[in-house]
């Protein structure tokens, strides 16, 4: 009991965290979500916990984390969060608490850079032209002074430069270093300095690449740990589906057929069959990807498996990639690169060979998509509960998994479903925000059902006074690109406030452009629906055009809708409407992000009204006054300026 207290008082009023932070107030559900942290790391169960929009979950697990005395792994959704919690969060904590626990970052491998490869890559023939070679000269000065290889280091080249993947650190090639070699290799640093941490901190790819490991009985990347904390853990269930299954993708062929080649020009310039046939691999990329419908989509493996063009094309990529297995095997034994391009030519055949043999096994889906010039083939698990029970078995560990989106009207059992989770403590603590009095729900009336041709149209009609009377400041949040670009072409002329669009220019710019504007109205869809951070008085206004429902037409999801008919179930209710609730969920917490934020949502679906599940989102929501009028909107906006105006430093 005395530790249960401890933790309370760390989070108080006179603790050391309000001490060392600024602005922090004591919160009544930041510090229960902490009591049941740190029960669970003493007790080593599994506790499963919802906390509301400005609960301030991330102290909530880091101070039971540093001091349970324990070796815990943090993971995260993103590589952003991940540096933000690691290089922001945690140190903050740990200097309030005057700890000496030891910390980690650990990324996947091909987040670090690998110098024997960047040594290569400066000749590569593939990266010869003025762009590249700039990109690989600032890449390599920025290798001069790097002390952990991370590449997020470097903000001067962009995300999607090719250069990046003929430098980062890659398993086949970097598995055969000489063991000398080790010292100044960064992966390896980053590894063997988590193997010695206290608190390491991950992301959700890299956890579910080493669950993956594990199930397969093929090692570990992570160390081992008693207890671990999943935070955005509503994001797990896909991202595991990810790497529990397998994928076969032109990117892949790509990069072998090209470090092909650059190994081939060092490591054995008399091989020039070995060349050709990298070459004829990549022209069979293309006209593989040319059988394909042009347009860039998705759709089950069985919709175009038996039309003659892919049947064609898939047996001529077989034999390309076999002939250049084969080549490749005579050719290993000249160098650690050209044996390298021989194991993932070996992998890529076998990954090929399971999808194209089994399509129908009942326990993975089987699904392509296309893009502009390339292709993935992927199977993905029907489910992804069992292996990753089976892991979380083979681990004797503490599980906390946390996120704002976790329950559906209170229950927890469609996320716990989908991970196979039983026997865990379920904890749901609100949202410290005044949402009764800072937030307003706005039902408009009259919008035709979803499915009419003219349904955008009248969103828009409906929005435009909502803009006027919140004075722009506005994301309108889209279940669709097309939905978005319709909306952004019948705005234009119609408000006099800055539209911002998704894809104008990278997602950070946009944001801040969009809080430096004032006024802006910034249009987006899923990426914004989460993970997005706007206080203040720059954003007072969240529209939602439909309930976010998967698309019927994803082959993924209707596999499993399908395969939850067949076993009895009713996927509507059981999977569709608790996905659709979690999302809702998401893209209402971008509206009140400080106590002191005011905002209307707008979620303009009919449904919401007409439909018997419309309760069930509204209940899932934090608890707000709903309104079907737009003088109560307009009359909203106007307390709120008045507010504002009496008390301007509130603000």
């Amino acid at each position: 009991m005395e530790a249960i207290d401890s933790i309370t008082e760390v989070l108080g009023l006179d603790g050391p965290i309000a001490r060392h932070l600024s602005g922090f107030a004591p919160r009544e559900e930041q510090q229960h979500l902490a009591e049941a942290i740190f029960s669970t790391f003493e007790k080593g169960n599994v506790l499963v916990g919802e906390a509301g929009t400005g609960t301030g979950k991330t102290f909530a697990y880091l101070v039971p984390a540093i001091l349970s005395g324990q070796r815990i792994i943090i993971s995260t959704g993103t590589r952003h969060l991940q540096d933000q919690l690691f290089y922001s969060d945690l140190p903050l904590v740990k200097k309030a608490l005057s700890s000496g626990v030891t910390t980690s970052l650990l990324k996947g491998r091909a987040n670090y850079l690998c110098k024997h490869r960047l040594k290569r890559a400066m000749g590569h023939p593939a990266l010869l032209d003025d762009r590249h070679q700039l990109h690989l000269r600032t890449i390599a000065s920025w290798a001069n002074s790097t002390k952990t290889g991370d590449i997020a280091e470097v903000m001067n080249v962009p995300e999607d430069s090719m250069a990046w993947s003929f430098i980062v650190s890659n398993e086949e090639f970097c598995s055969k270093h000489e063991f000398e070699d080790m010292a100044d290799c960064y992966i390896h640093n980053a590894r063997k300095k988590a193997q010695e941490s206290d608190i390491v901190v991950v992301n959700h790819h890299l956890l579910c690449a080493d669950l993956a490991l594990k199930e397969q009985g093929f090692g570990e990347l992570l160390p081992s740990a008693n207890g671990f904390v999943i935070d955005e853990a509503h994001q797990l269930p896909d991202i595991a589906a990810q790497f529990f299954g397998r994928k076969f993708s032109s990117r892949q062929l790509l990069d072998l057929a090209r470090d092909t080649v650059g190994e081939q020009l060092q490591e054995a310039p008399d091989m020039r069959e070995l060349r050709d046939l990298a070459q004829e691999l990549e022209t069979g990329i293309r006209h593989f990807r040319l059988a394909f419908p042009i347009e860039p989509g998705r759709d089950t493996w069985f919709s175009v498996r038996d039309t003659a063009a892919v049947d064609r094309e898939l047996e001529r990529l077989t034999i390309l990639l076999g002939s250049l297995e084969e080549a490749l095997a005579d050719a290993a034994p000249r160098g650690k690169g050209l044996e390298s391009c021989h194991k993932r030519a070996v992998i890529h055949a076998d990954s090929l060979k399971r999808f194209v043999d089994n399509p129908a096994d009942g326990e993975y889906v089987h699904w392509y998509e296309t893009y502009r010039t390339g292709f993935s083939l992927n199977m993905t698990p029907m489910t992804v509960s069992g292996p990753f029970q089976r892991a979380m078995k083979g681990m004797t560990s503490s599980w906390v998994f946390t996120s704002a989106t976790l329950a559906v009207g209170g229950d927890f059992g469609h996320f716990c479903g989908q991970l196979g989770l039983e026997d865990i403590r379920e904890l749901q603590v609100d949202s410290p925000f005044d949402y009764t009095h800072n937030a307003l729900l706005y039902l408009p009336e009259a919008l035709p059902e979803p499915q009419r041709s003219s349904y955008t149209t009248a969103v828009v009609d409906t929005v435009i006074p909502v803009l006027e009377a919140s004075e722009g400041r506005a994301f309108l949040l889209f279940t669709s690109y097309r939905a978005m670009h319709e909306a952004a072409r019948l705005l234009e002329g119609r408000i006099e406030y800055p539209i911002l669009m998704q894809g104008q220019m990278p997602k950070r710019e946009l944001i801040e452009a969009f809080q430096e504007a004032g006024n802006a109205v910034l249009l987006g869809t899923s990426s914004f629906w989460e993970g997005v951070d706007v206080r203040g008085d720059a954003l007072s206004l969240v529209v939602i055009d439909k309930l976010p429902f998967g698309s019927p037409g994803d082959p993924v999801m209707s596999a499993r809708i399908d395969h939850m008919k067949k076993a009895g179930g009713n996927p509507f209710y059981e999977f569709q409407i608790p996905q659709a609730a979690i999302a809702l969920k998401q893209g209402v917490g971008r509206l009140i992000r400080d106590v002191t934020d005011r905002g209307v949502l707008v979620l303009c679906d009919p449904r919401m009204r007409t439909r018997d599940y419309g309760e069930l989102f509204i209940t899932s929501l934090p608890p707000m006054p709903i309104t079907r009028g737009l003088d109560e909107v307009q009359q909203f906006y106007e307390k709120a300026r008045k507010s504002l105006d009496e008390d301007p430093v509130e603000s």
